[in-house]
């Protein structure tokens, strides 16, 4: 990035070599100086390298000093003109200053006075620059109050992505993220890549091709490493890229990437940049604070399954999705044969334990995308999504199967066998709400335990 801390440049112009001098050992100490001996000189040195301040003589061979005011004003609106001559008069001055020069000086030079006239310029540009460094990082912290109140791992980095390309002024620029509910995979948010080439952004960094952001380092312009090298194999190539690390305390994180297209970053840019990433991150590490806090809520403090405040959250939102899709899906509701005779022979210490052990063993027979519940004392429940009652039926009896094989510690060495009764509904067969299929479920578990114990029975037999 550029450095915003270099000194200041000077361009003096004049066709006289003392008067050049002069100005010269008055400028020398407060900036860099080059100079010139015509306006048309000026104007391709200029184009060259642009200059803070021009200091031009008002008669000059060819183009005068307001013909140079004029284009410098029109060409290179941030740079100021004073204007030097031996010919003052009071309506000169007053054009010269309508036409937006920053002062009017008289020969023969004063070096003294040149070099306040200059400072004095160049220490108003130095303080309108820092009111308007502080103006951006403040209209920065304005826009990032969105970030405040979201609570999800995409939304903040979609947030966090618009604020930044708005407050540098591009339009070009991608956030990559760690996915919550699969943090094995990454997902893309584009802006201003054409439709091919989002969709072959999303192919690079989507799927199981994660980012590793504690690799990135700090807020930092790069022109290599792996995420050149993944663009790169993309057909993506970039130039330099703003690469802005996003972390958050534990699972969230990722990185928004501005690729620099058209003009330098400023060094403005990285303090931008940086704020921007310290409010995103304050805002990825509320959203895991509530989404732990909300995880704990609905997770039962002995099994570690989902509690029954959860299990009708989840039931209600499937059965949305399966009216939605047409498709079914499956709830086996599950009870413990003779579970009060543990407790009473080992006690609640190993009745926890049970509990604890046969949660395990149900995890170990369903699906990553189904879920277990335990509804209560030593009642679970599952629900099997995208699942019918045949397919449940079958589930029931490996689940019951897989339990009467499984070992249950006691608190000596030996261990313990437990059965299970289990009753099997589903939607919308049985019911088309969540209470509806529970009750349904509930009442073939209570059938399989009337008909002996350790079976499962469906609820098309009550």
């Amino acid at each position: 990035m550029a450095d915003g801390s270099a000194r200041p440049r000077v361009l003096i112009v004049d066709d006289t070599r003392l008067d050049r001098e002069i100005a010269l050992d008055a400028v020398r100490d407060a900036a860099e100086v080059a100079t010139a001996t015509s306006a048309e000189q000026a104007l391709e040195s200029l184009r060259t390298r642009s200059a803070d301040l021009v200091l031009t003589d008002l008669h000059l061979p060819g183009l005068t000093g307001l013909d140079l005011l004029q284009r410098v004003r029109a060409e290179h609106p941030s740079t100021d003109v004073i204007l030097i001559t031996a010919h003052a008069s009071v309506d000169s001055a007053v054009q010269a200053l309508r036409m937006g020069a920053a002062d009017y000086l008289n020969k023969p030079l004063s070096i003294d006075e040149l070099s306040l006239v200059v400072r004095r310029t160049l220490d108003r540009r130095r303080l309108q620059a820092e009111n308007h460094h502080l103006r951006d990082l403040l209209a920065t912290v304005e826009d990032c109050r969105a970030l405040a109140s979201s609570l999800e791992a995409a939304e903040i980095h979609t947030i966090a992505l618009d604020v930044l390309l708005s407050r540098l002024h591009r339009s070009r620029g991608f956030a990559v993220f760690h996915r919550a509910a699969n943090l094995g995979s990454d997902d893309v948010v584009v802006r201003g890549f054409r439709e091919s080439e989002g969709e072959r952004l999303r192919a690079a960094f989507g799927a199981d091709k994660t980012v590793d952001v504690e690799s990135l380092g700090e807020v930092e312009v790069t022109s290599g490493g792996p995420l050149h090298e993944t663009l790169t194999g993309a057909g993506l190539a970039q130039g330099r890229m703003l690469v802005v690390p996003l972390r958050g305390r534990a699972t969230e994180g990722g990185a928004l990437i501005v690729p620099e297209v058209d003009r330098p970053f400023r060094a403005l840019d990285g303090e931008i940049a940086r704020l921007v990433a310290a409010q995103a991150q304050a805002a990825l590490q509320n959203a895991e604070r509530y989404h732990q806090a909300k995880e704990r809520a609905f997770v039962d403090d002995v099994t570690g399954a989902y509690n029954a405040r959860y299990l009708f959250t989840a039931l209600d939102h499937e059965i949305r999705r399966a009216e939605r899709y047409g498709s079914q899906l499956a709830l086996l509701f599950l009870d413990i044969d003779r579970f009060k005779l543990v407790n009473d022979s080992h006690g609640h210490l190993v009745g926890s334990r049970t509990l604890r052990r046969l949660a395990e063993v149900l995890a170990g027979c369903i699906r990553q995308v189904d879920t277990l519940a335990r509804y209560g004392g030593d009642e679970f429940t599952v629900l099997l999504v995208d699942t019918g009652l045949e397919t449940g039926l079958q589930i029931g009896e490996r689940i019951r199967a897989s339990v009467a094989r499984a070992n249950f510690e006691t608190r000596g060495a030996g261990s313990l066998s437990v059965t299970v009764s289990v009753g099997v509904a589903a939607f919308p067969s049985h019911g088309c709400t969540p209470e509806e299929l529970i009750e349904m479920a509930d009442k073939a578990m209570y059938r399989a335990k009337s008909l002996g114990r350790d079976r499962v029975c469906s609820a098309s037999d009550l």
